[in-house]
């Protein structure tokens, strides 16, 4: 039996009768909105991105329009999103595919992988989805399926067992209806070969499924290799003056790279010696842990109230101590706020702290 008679057959006609088909950006062959799906669905759940998609193509039609677009602009349309990188290259994507392609995105997936922002995965989806290019794809989900369905326990920690799933994975490549089939995997990773628990019964591969053979599915796919979770304590300044608060643009590295936040301080004694001269007065928000991937971070807030009828001169004193390593910084109402780029934790303060 070749491996199309046991993996890629069922597969599509599994993927034709039971998969997902009313998915908005499966409505299309457009390739920026099959790219700008497939960059949202990245460690994102479809029912979180769904919003996001629908409200990104309404303010950014098409790849000129989001070329155009200011940093500020696009990130504030991903806030809350997470995964902030992703925004970045997509805005430098569209503007290379503008600046270097016309506009058109390329039609081959080696030539998409040039794009900023576009790994191996997703140039493949794209080319397989919108131009019809016979290519494997290797997200998360697929690594799952195809290292179950074969029974391959080489560490995916490993550079060479990655590339030899590559290779898996071109091998198992239909002939023909290589969209129904690229779906297929995504469809059956997303819905019955999840983690744990996975719905063997139901799934169309399972005659040459080498895992259920093994009665082990959850132990694929082997990576042996963990994220080191690191620690970080901050204080968050909010300075009020009136109706307007104090933002500080991020650098351009590093977590939340970009966005619009909240002053930060070491620690509160570090907030505390910083303002032994301010007027006004503070006011010690509760202290709650935001969890990254690869973070645990600890934040303090503390509103401080400035006077309304403080000096300018002596507010502006205070606010330059604050743009450390040439930050930007802006006065801003609430509602200015909440249009513009923030962290998902400082956007759920402002809206739920009571004024």
């Amino acid at each position: 039996m070749s491996p199309q008679d046991s993996f890629a057959k069922p597969l599509i006609a599994w993927q034709r009768e039971h998969g997902r088909h009313a998915l908005p950006w499966q409505q299309t062959r457009d390739p920026y909105r099959v790219w700008l799906s497939e960059i949202m669905l990245q460690q994102t759940q479809v029912t979180t991105v769904l919003g996001y998609y629908a409200r990104f193509l309404e303010r950014f039609p098409d790849v000129q329009a989001l070329a155009a677009a200011s940093q500020d602009d696009v990130l504030a349309l991903w806030s809350g999103l997470g995964y902030y990188s992703r925004a970045r290259n997509l805005h430098a994507c569209a503007k290379a595919v503008v600046a270097e392609h016309g506009g058109a995105f390329p039609r081959s997936s080696a030539v998409l992988q040039q794009l900023p922002g576009i790994g191996r995965s997703t140039a493949a989806a794209i080319a397989a989805f919108c131009f019809g290019e016979r290519v494997a794809i290797l997200d998360g989900n697929v690594k799952r399926v195809l290292t179950r369905f074969l029974g391959f326990d080489g560490d995916l920690a490993e550079a060479r067992q990655e590339r030899a799933l590559w290779d898996e994975a071109t091998r198992q490549l239909p002939d023909d209806g290589i969209e129904s089939y690229t779906q297929g995997l995504m469809d059956l990773g997303a819905t019955l070969c999840i983690t744990r628990s996975p719905s063997c019964l139901l799934c169309p591969v399972q005659a040459g499924c080498q895992a259920l053979r093994e009665g082990a599915p959850e132990r694929y796919p082997l990576k042996t290799r963990k994220l080191k979770r690191g620690r970080r304590s901050n204080a968050w300044l909010w300075l009020q003056w009136g109706e307007r608060l104090w933002l500080v643009q991020r650098p351009g590295s590093g977590v939340w790279a970009g966005l619009w936040s909240l002053p930060e301080f070491d620690a509160p004694e570090a907030l505390d010696a910083a303002s032994a001269d301010w007027p006004g007065t503070p006011q010690g928000l509760p202290m709650f842990t935001h969890v990254l991937t690869h973070l645990d971070w600890t934040l303090q807030p503390v509103r401080w109230t400035l006077p309304g009828d403080a000096a300018a001169g002596e507010v502006a004193a205070i606010t330059a101590t604050l743009a450390g390593d040439g930050q930007r910084g802006e006065w801003v109402t609430l509602p200015q706020a909440l249009a513009m780029g923030l962290p998902a934790p400082l956007r759920k303060l402002l809206t739920t702290t009571p004024t």
